[in-house]
């Protein structure tokens, strides 16, 4: 069947080759009825994304319809409970919107292993989680595997967690309590013991082509020439050579991660399916891990290339005809102005991630900190685009990662030539190398002081609670985590809490560190979850507890008060000095950060209540507050509503 007439609309109907008709006129009523109303939108999208793809290959047309047919089979196949959410959340676009909390965990450092996170079920519910993701829990190759991010297998769980029926079952009862299971989907590479690795290192042409091969070290040299070092120290280069292919393959990440080729379009195929298999056993949303990657073109650093944008959109489109209900995020950690493309927004319209990062903002939150001084929020805030109908930022204070500092140098440049210092200095204040430093974080991937480095470190040990030797001290380190997750909380559509951070939990102890494999230093941020701290949360005489309370208090407020949704566009407005933020959400919510460790009065200037509230009531006291002359503790939080 020619491709004209798979991509053909009219009157709003879209042709569908009679494979698919077939199909459907075997399937049950309902659903078909259902599923030609998500075709006569999502198909012709399909077609075109793919056709951009793919549409010089021989047999495309074949392809693509079986690829559908595919995807038609297990939206049949999906259970009545999630068949009947994809429903309910189609008709609410910004159902993640509303008063939405993430929380990030390893499964086997939060609980052991799946069945364990159902125990863990009801602290989730208390804080107030709606989205919990859960790191790799898919089956990794043999270690060391990057955390699990090496994937061997799409289509089972990690047997040290759990099977496919725990899974399945702990999906049910997350949403029996209203939380949604994220599920890391590593989309640019495959462990060097998945099944295609193996077929390809065993000589299969068609599993070679799977991936991405270099067949000479002149060739290698000058591919290098043009792409970044993601892990300099313990993984230098992106190609690592492959006896038996008698070649070398691309590998961006670590020598045992084998970039996968999506100018095959099988690849797009497998993942795909492997994707709905998933939403299938339950899992509603998916970290779509390295997106940025995902097409090399010689001659460029194979970032955020235009095909990248094809692929997720694609996706977006089978996700949408056969699972509408689940979210699609963009792992792409860039600067802010490079990702407005990850949410449709680039040269190429359309549908693509509900959800990204907002990286800058939690990098620029630290450099703050640093600095006491907010300019670099308010830049990297007023830079930050308005999102399309059901997409959100993810905001977040700490997660698995470092904290890249490189985000921010548009932001920097901006500013001046010599602005970059201020990254170098932000990166050896969190690592503990500047004199006054509270913090006891480490650096990550450098060698070289005069380079800036990413950060390790637990949010509790950055911000000085673990170096705390005074009451003063601790107090100071506890306003200063309880503020920073208030503006994560005030800015995101989907804020994100990583596990521990709830009630101040440390880094992971030196013994524990020596006894994991593998020399990655972002293991100091990893820590086993301390029973000994979560037990204290209840306990307002331990600042586990003053911590739990603070958080909760404005995890509360996010959810009482829908004029705080993301649904209501966010602006900066001038406070009068640097050392507060001030920002606005909507006509008639406020949020105050003192990023100080002195008191700061906000004099009565026309700066400070132009275009904004003069008084408001405090969410979290319900006190009545007159901005004119608000004295802000140091490091405090304060959100008013007029």
């Amino acid at each position: 069947m020619p491709l004209i007439e798979d991509c053909h609309v009219i009157s709003g109907q879209a042709h569908l080759p009679a494979r698919i008709n077939e199909l459907l006129e075997s399937a049950p009523i309902t659903r078909a009825v259902v599923l030609r109303e998500r075709l006569n939108v999502e198909f012709p999208v399909l077609s075109d994304r793919l056709s951009r793809l793919y549409g010089g290959n021989k047999n495309f047309s074949d392809w693509l319809n079986q690829l559908v047919i595919q995807s038609l089979h297990l939206a049949l196949a999906r259970p009545d409970d999630l068949w009947a959410l994809d429903t309910q959340r189609a008709s609410q676009p910004n159902w993640h919107l509303q008063g939405s909390l993430g929380y990030c965990a390893y499964t086997d450092k939060f609980a052991g292993n799946l069945s364990g996170v159902r125990q863990r079920i009801s602290h989730l519910q208390e804080l107030g989680v709606t989205y919990l993701h859960l790191l790799p829990f898919l089956k990794p190759g043999t270690p060391p595997n990057d955390g699990g991010f090496a994937v061997a297998s799409y289509d089972e769980v990690d047997p040290a967690l759990g099977n496919n029926q725990d899974l399945q079952t702990l999906t049910k009862e997350l949403r029996a309590a209203g939380i949604s299971l994220c599920s890391d989907f590593v989309l640019n590479h495959v462990s060097h013991e998945h099944k295609w690795a193996l077929k390809a290192r065993a000589g299969d042409a068609h599993y070679q082509s799977y991936f991405h091969w270099a067949k000479t070290s002149e060739e290698v040299a000058e591919q290098e020439k043009s792409l970044i070092q993601i892990f300099p120290n313990t993984a230098p280069g992106n190609f690592t050579f492959i006896p038996e292919v008698k070649a070398w393959a691309w590998t961006t990440f670590y020598p045992y991660q084998w970039d996968l080729n999506y100018t095959q379009p099988d690849v797009f195929a497998e993942m795909s399916q492997s994707l709905l298999q998933l939403a299938n056993l339950g899992v509603e949303a998916f970290r779509l891990d390295s997106t940025g990657f995902l097409w090399k073109r010689a001659g460029t650093n194979c970032m955020n290339q235009p095909e990248v944008h094809w692929i997720l959109q694609a996706l977006r489109c089978i996700t949408n005809i056969a699972a509408p209900g689940v979210l699609l995020k963009a792992e792409a950690i860039m600067p802010t102005q490079d990702l407005p493309p990850y949410f449709g927004l680039g040269d190429t319209k359309g549908a693509e991630c509900h959800v990204a990062y907002h990286s800058s903002l939690m990098s620029a939150s630290w450099v703050a900190l640093a600095e006491e001084n907010t300019q670099i929020i308010q830049d990297v805030l007023s830079h930050t685009p308005a999102l399309p109908d059901g997409c959100a930022w993810m905001t977040y204070v700490r997660c698995h990662d470092d904290i890249g500092w490189n985000v921010l140098r548009p932001e920097m440049d901006a500013r001046g030539a010599d602005q970059r210092a201020r990254l170098l200095h932000a990166s050896q204040f969190f690592a503990g190398k500047v004199s006054g430093s509270y913090a006891q974080g480490a650096a990550f991937q450098a060698s070289d002081p005069t380079v800036v480095h990413g950060n390790n470190g637990m949010a509790a040990a950055l911000v000085g609670l673990t170096s705390a030797q005074t009451p003063a001290e601790q107090a100071a380190a506890k306003s200063r985590l309880v503020m920073m997750q208030a503006l994560s909380l005030f800015v995101g559509g989907l804020p994100l809490i990583y596990m521990g951070d709830e009630w101040g939990q440390g880094n992971t102890s030196a013994q524990e560190i020596a006894q994991r494999q593998g020399p990655d230093g972002r293991e100091l941020h990893r820590p086993m979850f301390d029973e000994h701290g979560f037990a204290n949360r209840h306990d307002a005489s331990k600042i586990q507890g003053q911590i739990y309370a603070a958080l909760r208090a404005f995890i509360q407020a996010k959810k009482q008060n829908s004029s705080l949704s993301a649904t209501h566009p966010l602006s900066v407005f001038n406070t009068g000095t640097s050392t507060v933020l001030g920002l606005k959400r909507g006509g008639n919510v406020l949020g105050l950060f003192n990023f100080s460790g002195q008191p700061q009065t906000l004099s009565p200037k026309p700066a400070i209540t132009q275009n904004c509230m003069t008084n408001g009531t405090d969410l979290i006291s319900g006190k009545a507050i007159d901005l004119q002359g608000l004295q802000l503790a140091p490091y405090s939080a304060i959100w008013l509503k007029k």
